[in-house]
């Protein structure tokens, strides 16, 4: 029973998906202790990381409980369709920021005095959906946070580095949010919800993914000279380039069939492969 419902709240908050940004910090992480950091610290990075994500997602599905039941997408999603009460929502959002708060203080100052911030980003995109196109963008700046805040975590200071990857992280995932987003270009436009595909037709939202992406390239490549990283860290960016270029090759404005490859699958990959070569490029050249 007990295992039944931990599956049933980690299909809520998509866990599978924690592959998405944990890579990202984990680089952050090692870069800032230039290798790896102690047990100690790698554990309260991890709790952190997982108690920010399962909390904003529960409460990003809760926000969009109503939005979801209208969709046709996500109609059958858990709570829409009463296998997860509000109150269970309530409760896992506040245990998972919990443990948040709990590892904030665990290891350093500035961790403590930015959860807040982290805490209002979380809740803001919640509702983003429901005022501004720019919804992506500030989910990107959601995501973004997680090698600011592992760099933080290291070193209980902000490093430029870290800024520089949250801004890969932000324009990845904004990009792939997009083509993500068109497939509810209808919905959304019938609801007056707004979203970079409603706002400027899925064409131009599309184009504007690939301009996201081919930024974000171009600052990781920025990233292997200001790291002094080697050849097995920049092999892991033209694989990622080769990847996100794929992406953006399977899908169109008149064939989203492949959305959820493009926006999913493949980008899990995406950061799985950064991190095993540029972990490799730390630990095995220098």
């Amino acid at each position: 029973m007990v295992f039944k419902k931990l599956k049933t709240y980690s299909e809520l908050v998509m866990f599978s998906h924690t592959l998405f940004s944990l890579p990202f910090a984990a680089i952050s992480m090692m870069w800032a202790a230039k290798g790896l950091p102690s047990m100690k610290v790698i554990l309260w990075i991890l709790v952190a990381f997982v108690g920010a994500r399962t909390g904003a997602n529960a409460l990003n599905r809760l926000i969009d409980k109503d939005i979801d039941a209208k969709n046709p997408r996500t109609a059958k999603r858990h709570l829409p369709k009463g296998i997860v009460k509000n109150y269970e929502v309530v409760i896992l959002s506040i245990i998972s920021f919990s443990l948040m708060a709990l590892a904030a203080f665990k290891l350093n100052p500035l961790c403590v005095k930015l959860l807040p911030l982290a805490i209002i980003i979380f809740i803001v995109y919640s509702y983003t959906k429901r005022f501004t196109y720019l919804c992506h963008i500030i989910l990107g700046i959601a995501c973004g946070g997680a090698p600011v805040g592992a760099w933080i975590a290291v070193t209980g200071e902000i490093g430029w580095p870290s800024l520089v990857l949250g801004a890969v992280v932000m324009l990845w995932v904004a990009g792939f949010d997009i083509i993500y987003g068109s497939q509810d270009y209808d919905f959304d436009k019938k609801e007056g919800l707004y979203s970079i595909p409603v706002r400027f037709g899925i064409k131009n939202a599309l184009q504007i993914s690939t301009i996201f992406h081919i930024i974000a390239i171009l600052l990781l490549i920025y990233l292997y000279f200001i790291m002094n990283m080697g050849f097995l860290y920049l092999s892991g960016v033209v694989i990622d380039a080769i990847l996100l270029y794929i992406e953006h090759r399977i899908v169109s404005p008149d064939n989203l069939s492949n959305v959820k490859i493009a926006s999913y699958s493949i980008n899990e990959v995406v950061s799985v492969v950064l991190f095993l070569f540029t972990a490799a490029d730390i630990l095995l050249l220098r």
